[in-house]
C-alpha cells in the first residue's frame, strides 16, 4: 500500500508498473492561464484546480495517482486581455488525447480529466471520448468542477451574491484563491462587474444557461470579470473547496465502481 498521495512525476517506473496494476483512477488537471480580473494572479484556474485535484488525492492515496497539470488551454477569445497563454482547439483536444492515451498504454484503465476553465470543457470531453474510442478497454471521464447537482445546492447555500454574481474572476473563484493563498489576492481592486447580455436560455453563471454564446471577452467586460469579486472570502473559499474535493471523489470513485468496458457483436435480439 502507499503510504502516500501519488504524484506521477514522482514515480520510477518500476513504480508506474506497480501503480498501473492497482485499481486506480489517473486524475489530470485542466485549466489555462489568463486574466481574472485586477485583482488576480494570472494563473487562477491552475491554482485552483491543481487545489482540488491534490486535496482529493490526499484524501485518496490508495484510490488515485495525481498527474502534473496541463496548464495552458483554449482561450482565444480572452486575448485582448495581456497574460493569457492560448492554445488551438485542434492542438489541445489532441494533446489532452494523447495524455490519456499515453496512461493507456502503460496499462492504466481508468482515468478522469477535471477541468477548470469553462471554455476548455468541449474539447476535454472530446479528449476523454477519443481515448475511450481508441482504448475500447478504459474508462476516460470528463467533469467541471463544481458541476454536480449537490455541488450546486452547496454553491447556493455559501453565496452571498445574486444571480450573475459567479461566472468569472468572481465571489468563488476569488474565494478560493484567498482560502489557498491570501497574499496575491488584491480585494481593494475587487469589482463587480456584469456585462454580459443575459437572456432566457443564453447567461452567464457558474451553471450557464443551455445555450452558449461566446464574444470576445473584453465585449462585455473591461476589467476581465464577470460576477461580484467584492463578495470573495477565505471562509466561503474553504467551502466551495471543500465540496469540490468531495464532488471529485464522487467522480473518482463512479469510475472504479464501473466494470471496464468490453466490446461485443451486435445481435438483433437480446
Amino acid at each position: 500500500m502507499w503510504s502516500r498521495p501519488l504524484l506521477y512525476e514522482r514515480l520510477s517506473w518500476p513504480e508506474v508498473r506497480r501503480a498501473a496494476g492497482e485499481e486506480r483512477v489517473c486524475l489530470i488537471p485542466v485549466a489555462t492561464l489568463e486574466d481574472h480580473g485586477p485583482h488576480l494572479p494570472i494563473d487562477t484556474d491552475v491554482r485552483i484546480t491543481w487545489e482540488i485535484c491534490r486535496r482529493t488525492a490526499g484524501a485518496a492515496p490508495d484510490e488515485i495517482v495525481l498527474l502534473p497539470i496541463v496548464p495552458h488551454g483554449y482561450s482565444p477569445h480572452h486575448m485582448d486581455f495581456p497574460g493569457p497563454i492560448t492554445i488551438g482547439w485542434d492542438t489541445f483536444t489532441r494533446y489532452c488525447r494523447d495524455v490519456g492515451s499515453s496512461l493507456a498504454r502503460h496499462g492504466f484503465r481508468r482515468m478522469l480529466f477535471l477541468n477548470g476553465h469553462g471554455s476548455n470543457q468541449p474539447f476535454v470531453d472530446a479528449a476523454a471520448r477519443l481515448v475511450c474510442v481508441d482504448h475500447p478497454e478504459v474508462l476516460a471521464g470528463s467533469a467541471f468542477y463544481l458541476s454536480g447537482r449537490r455541488a450546486l445546492e452547496r454553491i447556493e447555500e455559501i453565496r452571498d451574491s445574486d444571480a450573475g454574481g459567479m461566472a468569472h474572476a468572481c465571489e468563488l473563484e476569488t474565494s478560493i484563491y484567498l482560502a489557498i493563498d491570501p497574499e496575491a489576492v488584491d480585494m481593494e481592486k475587487a469589482v463587480d462587474e456584469r456585462g454580459f447580455p443575459a437572456g432566457e436560455y443564453s447567461y452567464m453563471e457558474w451553471s450557464d444557461g443551455p445555450m452558449r454564446v461566446m464574444p470576445w471577452w473584453s465585449s462585455f467586460s473591461v476589467s476581465g470579470v464577470q460576477g461580484d469579486a467584492s463578495k470573495g472570502t477565505a471562509e466561503k473559499g474553504e467551502a466551495f473547496l471543500a465540496a469540490a474535493v468531495e464532488e471529485c471523489l464522487g467522480f473518482v470513485r463512479d469510475l472504479l465502481a464501473k466494470p471496464l468496458p468490453e466490446r461485443r457483436e451486435p445481435r438483433e435480439t437480446l
